[in-house]
């Protein structure tokens, strides 16, 4: 009978362990998901910023604010995209590292699974040949 308690308590800690693993790849993805958007918004800026320097110094820029387009100074535009485009590299080193993080962390649980797994095969099969 303490056989039977013992496979349920390991059988238990393997499924929570499962769920945290299934909880750091879903985190992994998330992660990815949005370092994918950022690298988008960083292209984006960095056309917006070379059709900037394509520009004459006396050039108009508008800036759309809503549903409206307000004029803007060909120089704050650029300081503005080169803001932009410092800020979003940043963020994708910053879910970078977050995604590193969380691979090292999904290893650890996957070596820590394949060992539970073991141990409870193992256990099954005493319990099995206990039975006999």
């Amino acid at each position: 009978m303490a056989g039977k308690a013992m496979l349920k308590e390991q059988e238990r800690i393997l499924q929570d362990e499962i769920q945290k693993f299934r909880g750091l790849q879903k985190e992994i993805q998330k992660c990815a998901s949005s370092c994918s958007q950022l690298d988008t918004q960083l292209n984006e800026n960095k056309n917006v910023k070379e059709e900037l320097d394509l520009l004459e110094v006396d050039a108009v820029v508008y800036k759309l604010i809503g549903p409206v387009l307000v004029k803007q100074d060909l120089t704050e535009a650029k300081q503005t995209v080169e803001k932009r485009l410092g800020y979003i590299s940043k963020e994708i080193e910053r879910y970078t590292g977050t995604i590193k993080d969380l691979e090292k962390k999904q290893t650890e649980a996957a070596e820590k699974l394949s060992k539970l797994q073991q141990d409870y095969q193992q256990a099954m099969m005493k319990a099995g040949s206990v039975a006999r």
